[in-house]
């Protein structure tokens, strides 16, 4: 086999449409666009969504609810997890730094602990908000819990 041997697979190659070039091509004429309307013009772009003049689905379907901007979302943390993560390192106080560190949470969020789990001995537990399920099961142990 030698570089002048070499073709391309019979049907790889294709020649493009040669729009507009007149009636020898087989696509003079209407050049593929049909006849009349916008579609046919140059220039024609449509809006996304666009039906044909036909009520867009956005707005056939019905609008409901709403989005509060003021709501403030937080990263739910049981107490379970703060049980382990404190006799994994070793630690009588945990804040949210810790729980950043041990990648519980993300840098920017605001963290809740909830009261799933228990608490085997005491722990000083800072947070942004708590339960009051975990709360009682903080203090139950012997433990503080101040919010930041």
């Amino acid at each position: 086999m030698e570089l002048h041997n070499l073709t391309p697979a019979p049907g790889s190659n294709k020649s493009c449409k040669r729009i507009g070039r007149g009636p020898g091509s087989g696509y003079g004429g209407t050049s593929t666009r049909g006849h009349k309307g916008a579609k046919s013009r140059s220039g024609y772009s449509h809006k996304i969504g666009f039906e044909g003049g036909q009520m867009p689905l956005q707005r056939r379907v019905p609008k409901f609810g709403f989005k509060n901007i003021n709501r403030v979302e937080y990263k739910a943390i049981n107490l379970d997890a703060l049980e382990t993560l404190a006799a994994a390192r070793n630690l009588a106080k945990i804040t949210v730094e810790d729980l950043r560190d041990a990648g519980l949470v993300s840098k920017k969020a605001l963290v809740k602990v909830l009261g799933n789990g228990s608490l085997s001995h005491a722990l000083e537990v800072e947070a942004d908000a708590f339960s009051k399920s975990a709360e009682e099961a903080i203090r139950a142990a012997g433990g503080t819990a101040t919010k930041k």
